[in-house]
């Protein structure tokens, strides 16, 4: 047994010492080595233990358990989606993805006809070039005529293709065909169940003091006048560390907002240095080269969302700069290794429909939906600079917010966050779950678009904040869908004086709690629960995400 334990523990760190030579940072740390190396400090009497007290003193070492770190993430991400030989599993699953890609790839081509046979990319015109260049800080005053685009596809588009999926495998005496397109809980996926979820979440559910909730609380340790110093000081002996699993674990209990983005950072590997600076200028220079037809699609979706949302209509020149950008970046494309969608493959004009003269398209293989830019919003409280804003989404959409959009039997995908929602609200609210049932009231509808988008754009910015601390915190997208059963579960004496969907979905009953506090100014403080489920007597857990709202009542 030892021997084959310690097989085992060979073959991964050779894994890992062949996947490590594909990283950016490897080239920059093997000159370093080598350098260490050569130095006097190293000796041939005891190389290894000179070496290592060399590489730990000069900070290699944290540099080399960081990119382990960050590569484990990676190569759990790709098992979590194939622990089989194919991407997906399930073979319905994977037709339906390539159905839906069909459908997309056919609405941006006949959209792209419609518009004058125009071009899908085409070199972008020197005077345009130069006007986009004079502007590239103020791009919300460069002036096109986007009447005729529209967005490939909305999030309602997008759940009316999974509500009509349907397992061949599946037979119920009770199942009627027109029930499949209310609810997923027909669907044999793997999700957490509620106790499962307990311990993923122990210092929530044990009651743990936490930012966002307790931070004006004494603190339990001197010299510390409140839990927010006590974290404070905390988070920066974590950021002089620069161990990204102590950021990690720092995040379970909240981080202030002081020292929030530079523990994302850390968290993500996101570090802005010299060569992602020089990436991100060659990327504004494929911007100003080529122009795309998604670039109008962007710069359509930022005005549709975050130019008219009071939270971020202040970020528009920053968001054109960091999404423009992130349609260029093939670095995206990796993600497609590892999940059953494929990015387009367009033909170069003149040229045979062969491999060789096909290019992926857009650059980074993603079509833009509606909504796709408040994944970026919420980062621009964070970060002055573009670049340390584009360099933090990128990591966050490639390591989360991918799964948002494919149909897939990931549990971080969108398909079991929307099973895990009906599953927890039909088990633990089921009074509520046959009111909508009885009055034929979608609730996934109402909570899908929260869910596609993370919250972004649906809670103040601060609790958004909180809410994505504990994702990063524990690695995991189902708090999200645990929040919308709180929500619903919270608001459930409202809903039940409700008996039809519009009502529901234009927010009539799901009004925002208000409870003023004087600190100084009013202060609108919005509470959301870990609902007190029926079915565990002995366990309550309360989330408060706190922020700052508007003094008249807002609506989700």
């Amino acid at each position: 047994m030892d021997e084959l334990k310690i097989k085992s523990i060979h073959f991964t760190a050779e894994k890992f010492a062949n996947e490590i030579t594909s990283i950016d940072a490897y080239c920059k740390f093997y000159a370093e080595l080598q350098k260490t190396v050569a130095s006097k400090s190293v000796t041939l009497d005891d190389f290894k233990k000179c070496l290592l007290e060399s590489l730990s003193s000069s900070g290699m070492e944290t540099d080399l358990r960081n990119s382990v770190f960050h590569l484990m993430r990676s190569i759990h991400n790709s098992q979590d989606v194939c622990s089989y030989k194919d991407k997906e599993p399930l073979e319905y699953l994977k037709k339906a993805q390539m159905l839906w890609e069909k459908r997309i790839h056919k609405s941006l081509n006949s959209m792209s006809a419609d518009i004058n046979s125009l071009s899908l990319a085409r070199f972008r015109l020197a005077s345009d070039r130069d006007e986009i260049l004079e502007k590239w800080k103020e791009l919300s005053t460069y002036e096109i005529d986007l009447t005729q685009y529209r967005p490939v596809y909305a999030p309602k588009d997008f759940l009316q293709v999974l509500l009509w999926l349907r397992n061949p495998n599946f037979r119920s005496f009770n199942f009627k065909i027109n029930d499949g397109t209310w609810e997923f809980t027909h669907l044999s996926l793997k999700v957490k169940s509620f106790a499962e979820l307990k311990i993923l979440y122990g210092e929530i559910s044990r009651g743990e003091p936490l930012i966002g909730v307790h931070h004006e609380m004494p603190s339990q340790r001197a010299p510390y006048p409140s839990l927010e110093a006590e974290r404070i000081a905390l988070g920066e002996k974590v950021i002089a560390f620069n161990h990204a699993p102590a950021a990690q674990e720092y995040l379970k209990k909240g981080a202030p907002l002081c020292i929030r983005a530079r523990i994302w950072t850390q968290l993500l590997g996101s570090t802005v240095t010299p060569e992602r600076e020089e990436y991100f200028n060659r990327l504004k220079q494929r911007v100003l080269q080529y122009d795309l037809v998604v670039d109008k699609l962007i710069i359509k979706d930022v005005q549709l969302t975050a130019s008219n949302d009071p939270s971020y209509f202040v970020f528009e020149d920053l968001l054109y700069q960091i999404m423009l950008c992130f349609y260029r970046d093939t670095d995206v494309l990796s993600i497609f290794h590892h999940i059953c969608a494929t990015p387009i493959r367009g033909v170069l004009r003149g040229k045979a429909p062969t491999t060789k003269n096909s290019v992926y398209y857009p650059p980074n293989g993603i079509i833009p939906f509606h909504g796709f830019t408040m994944y970026a919003c919420p980062l621009c409280y964070l970060y002055k600079e573009p670049v340390a804003v584009y360099c933090t989404f990128k990591a966050f959409y490639m390591r989360y917010w991918f799964r948002m959009h494919e149909v897939s039997s990931s549990e971080q995908g969108i398909l079991a966050l929307c099973l895990l929602f009906a599953r927890l609200l039909q088990r633990y609210e089921p009074v509520l779950w046959m009111h909508f049932k009885t009055n034929h009231i979608q609730p996934v509808r109402v909570v899908f678009k929260w869910l596609m988008r993370g919250f972004s754009g649906y809670l103040a910015v601060e609790q958004l904040l909180l809410l994505w601390d504990v994702i990063l915190a524990y690695d995991s997208l189902e708090v999200i869908s645990i929040l919308a059963v709180a929500i619903l579960s919270f608001r459930k004496d409202s809903l039940f004086q409700v008996n039809n969907q519009q009502d529901v979905e234009v927010g009539k009953c799901l009004t925002w709690v208000f409870q003023w506090t004087f600190l100084g100014f009013k202060k609108a403080t919005t509470t959301f629960y870990w609902h007190r489920f029926s079915a565990f007597r002995n366990f309550t857990v309360n989330i408060y995400l706190l922020g700052t709202l508007p003094k008249s009542q807002g609506t989700l």
